[in-house]
């Protein structure tokens, strides 16, 4: 297995870290945290994500389980936040997802 090769079904972490620009932005008073999937067939997947430490570091993830990545093919990945003062998305980040023998 690749570093950072994702294939079907496996278990694997996504993590992300939220920036304003090139400063890491303190998400630790959100009280809503999630990780949307967009699966390469259009279907978005909403899952709680947690912090990676205390938030303070803008660090966030989602463990997935073995049917979360059900699909090969590119997918992407986007933060939703409700915070004090703040409530939105992030940006997206790709990542492909590959087939198995």
């Amino acid at each position: 297995m690749a570093a950072n090769e994702i294939h079907k079904n496996d278990t694997t972490t996504i993590r992300r870290v939220m920036y304003d620009g090139d400063d890491v932005v303190d998400i630790s008073s959100a009280t809503v945290k999630q990780i949307k999937l967009y699966k390469p067939s259009g279907t978005v997947v909403t899952k709680t994500a947690s912090f990676t430490t205390d938030g303070t570091d803008g660090k966030l993830e989602y463990t997935c389980t073995t049917s979360d990545l059900d699909e090969v093919g590119t997918w992407q990945s986007q933060v939703y936040l409700e915070m004090s003062g703040w409530t939105g998305h992030s940006d997206k980040q790709t990542f492909q997802v590959y087939d198995n023998l």
